[in-house]
């Protein structure tokens, strides 16, 4: 059984790739593992072989609960340049339940940290995305004090995300900058998003090599915002 009630970063075989697992598949694990809440976020249209709008226009028809798990429908949009604009309109992110934005190959070509931070700072800017996931991607550095000032200033969470920890990862060694971050955020008692970057159940509310950071720098469990779901549906109400 999980520690924590919810994880909002996951996929399913509506992302076209890496699992055939379904949302009924997905909340029936997620129950199994003791999880209140799951957040299906699946990859904006500009990433190949990915949903498309009319698939996210439709997620309001979808059911709230099933096998007794809260769910949350949202997108990990990409961010597309300099200027932060996402593959999804703002019409369409307005009647999701939340927004995570992030850099992927091949939707931006990873530019100098200046040109990365700017692209997320710009990205948390839009009042419809809630958190930046995996911002420790080695191929895109980042300025993270800055970015830790403006997710604070624009009310946006970093994800810790577990499978960029993992010895299998495809993002570079991440460890030093989840540290950073964990440090940064520390500091300003800001909270932190834990997320399993799940394609399909098999990782479902994992965050072992995350929780294994945390604990390494002594981040106080109060921050890490999984640990309640209230406290999530809280922080999305706030924006």
């Amino acid at each position: 059984m999980s520690p924590f009630e919810f994880d909002i970063h996951t996929h399913t075989i509506a992302s076209g790739h890496h699992t055939r697992d379904t949302v009924t598949a997905m909340a029936k694990d997620a129950a199994r593992k003791g999880l209140k809440l799951l957040g299906i976020s699946e990859h904006g249209p500009a990433l190949p072989q990915s949903c498309t709008l009319s698939y996210f226009r439709s997620l309001s028809y979808a059911p709230s609960m099933r096998m007794g798990v809260r769910l949350l429908y949202g997108a990990e949009a990409n961010i597309l340049d300099a200027s932060g604009r996402l593959d999804l309109p703002d019409e369409i992110l307005a009647r999701l339940d939340y927004c995570l934005a992030a850099m992927h190959l091949p939707c931006l070509a990873p530019g100098n940290m200046e040109e990365n931070t700017k692209a997320c700072i710009r990205a948390m800017a839009n009042p419809h995305v809630h958190a930046i996931a995996h911002p420790d991607d080695v191929r895109y550095p980042l300025d993270y004090r800055r970015l830790v000032e403006a997710a604070i200033d624009f009310h946006v969470l970093l994800e810790i995300n577990n499978s960029s920890l993992s010895p299998n990862g495809y993002r570079g060694n991440a460890r030093q900058n989840d540290r950073t971050i964990l440090e940064l955020c520390r500091k300003r008692h800001y909270p932190i998003l834990l997320s399993s970057d799940s394609h399909g159940c098999q990782n479902i509310g994992s965050f072992s090599y995350a929780l294994e950071l945390i604990r390494e720098v002594d981040f106080p469990m109060e921050l890490v915002l999984n640990s309640s779901a209230r406290r999530l549906l809280r922080f999305l109400s706030q924006l």
